[in-house]
């Protein structure tokens, strides 16, 4: 029998600040969020040897859908003082605490927080969240109806990613390495709308195979990948990154899982 997930009422939640002692990158500080929703984050020693596979100092990368910051921290730790870090979130209830950790490791990493989502176009947007506080929602998407049957509306702004890099963030293009994308469901779509800059820099990718996504929605977002010069790899968390290669067909092996791009040139 499933058992139904208590109604979480709406309130700011506020965040604490927690240390990880982390054997090579020392003392990193990270805002954890309240939202009952939310686990316990961690930062890890491992993570961010993981991502120096692809990100090294002085490197620009992109963190789209970065929530509170769990994966923009790592990313930028990586990258290092030099590097830096965009990092996209729309949600402004959790956006207060990407700003916190944006913030607080300003020796050990730069990140840039810009309270957007990535869009087809400019303008104002309504995702759709599943509990009163906001912790995790989209766009709806074109599995149902009622996405996730999510009752709580959220108006955010939208940006089209690749105007706002090019006409924002162009100086850093030629650095950039690494791209993340969480964004339930509507990756490929963002994806797809920066095509010119994969193509030109072949940044690596790590993007979301979201649990409700068809197995049409699957393969395309493969082809749109392997068709633009990527091979495509399962995302393991920790010090080895880089899994098994995917087939086409594995896209639809599991429900819910990451994959990594990794330019062939």
């Amino acid at each position: 029998m499933l058992r139904r997930r208590p109604r979480v009422p709406f309130a700011q939640w506020g965040h604490d600040i927690r240390e990880f002692c982390l054997p090579t990158d020392g003392v990193v500080r990270f805002a954890q969020w309240r939202h009952p929703r939310v686990s316990q984050q961690l930062i890890t020693q491992e993570e961010v040897d993981g991502l120096r596979q692809f990100i090294r100092p002085g490197d620009f990368a992109i963190d789209v859908g970065a929530h509170s910051g769990d994966t923009s921290v790592p990313m930028a730790l990586a990258a290092g003082e030099s590097g830096c870090v965009l990092a996209l979130e729309p949600n402004p209830h959790v956006f207060k605490v990407l700003e916190v950790n944006a913030a607080l490791n300003p020796a050990a990493a730069r990140i840039i927080p810009e309270c957007i989502a990535a869009t087809e176009e400019d303008g104002a947007y309504v995702f759709h969240y599943g509990d009163a506080s906001f912790c995790n929602g989209g766009l709806p998407g074109r599995w149902r109806r009622n996405p996730l049957r999510r009752r709580y509306p959220l108006s955010v702004v939208g940006r089209n990613l690749l105007r706002l890099l090019r006409t924002e963030y162009a100086e850093l293009l030629p650095r950039l390495s690494y791209v993340k994308v969480d964004a339930e469901g509507y990756d490929r779509v963002i994806l797809k709308s920066i095509l010119p800059i994969l193509r030109e820099h072949q940044p690596v990718v790590r993007t979301e195979v979201f649990r409700k996504l068809k197995g049409y929605d699957r393969h395309v977002l493969y082809e749109l990948l392997t068709g633009n010069g990527y091979e495509v790899f399962r995302y393991e968390p920790g010090a080895n990154p880089r899994g098994p290669r995917l087939r086409r067909e594995q896209m639809t092996a599991q429900k819910h899982f990451d994959i990594l791009a990794i330019s062939k040139r």
